[in-house]
């Protein structure tokens, strides 16, 4: 039986992160993805030039049109730009009756362009955070849904506490560089986790919670625990950060296809 899952998420014409980054690590990872495009982005690696939002309505009906022709093992959600389309992709989500969703609280793009209009913050927080399975907030993100500064290992731990206590189900608080390891702490109400990796000196950088988070989605829609999956996501992303190669004049993508051994090599 193909296993499957869903990104709700917007487009990077630049390919390196947002549906674009969400379907190749499906693919890599042997999950058949489907999407629902929440915005439409002019996107490179030096930035983001434009935003189109699609209309809500519509992108309801992408996620109510998947989910009833193909059974969706797992979803994750990346930028969803609007207090409309998080109203939208809630309901539906809730009536497609999901089994496993993970939340990337995609608010600045690695450039720093904004991707969540700053009165949508309020509804990501109530309407989408209660329903996922676990959210994956980068510390910048972190501070934004705790409303405090997070800077050390120990304000890492207390935001997990603080999301967990405020809603989510689970939480992986990303440290990514801003440690001398790349240290996430992971806390689902009873087991505290902290997960280290080396840290990869590379500016390809692009999308690396877009393909954290999906493959997260990806592990869980075949079968692992959410720890498992955790700790398999983070280990699938090093190995991506340090295959990339360069492209781009900007923040370059992460290697996606690392681990898959090509036909043409």
């Amino acid at each position: 039986m193909i296993t499957t899952a869903l990104t709700i998420a917007g487009s990077d014409s630049g390919g390196g992160a947002g549906i674009q980054a969400d379907l190749k690590t499906f693919a890599a990872l042997g999950v058949y993805g489907t999407s629902a495009i929440t915005a439409i982005t002019a996107q490179n690696t030096c930035g983001v030039d434009a935003v189109q939002a699609v209309d809500a309505d519509v992108v309801a009906a992408q996620i109510r049109t998947v989910a009833s022709d193909i059974p969706i093992s797992a979803a994750k959600t990346g930028m969803l730009f609007s207090t409309d389309i998080i109203r939208a992709v809630a309901a539906a989500v809730r009536a497609a009756n999901l089994p496993f969703l993970v939340v990337d609280p995609v608010m600045v793009a690695t450039s720093g362009d904004r991707l969540l209009q700053p009165d949508a913050e309020a509804s990501l927080q109530n309407e989408i955070i209660p329903l996922a399975t676990v959210v994956t907030p980068n510390l910048a993100e972190t501070e934004v849904l705790t409303g405090a500064k997070v800077h050390t290992l120990d304000d890492m731990r207390a935001a997990a506490e603080h999301l967990v206590a405020h809603g989510a189900a689970a939480v992986v608080v990303k440290g990514g560089h801003a440690m001398t390891k790349a240290t996430d702490v992971f806390y689902d109400g009873n087991r505290m986790e902290l997960l280290e990796s080396v840290v990869v000196d590379t500016t390809s950088t692009h999308g690396t919670g877009c393909t954290f988070s999906a493959a997260i989605c990806a592990y869980l829609a075949r079968g692992a625990t959410l720890l498992e999956a955790v700790r398999r996501a983070k280990t699938y992303l090093t190995g991506a950060l340090q295959n990339a190669d360069p492209i781009g004049q900007g923040s370059g993508p992460v290697g996606h296809f690392w681990n898959v051994t090509h036909a043409a090599d």
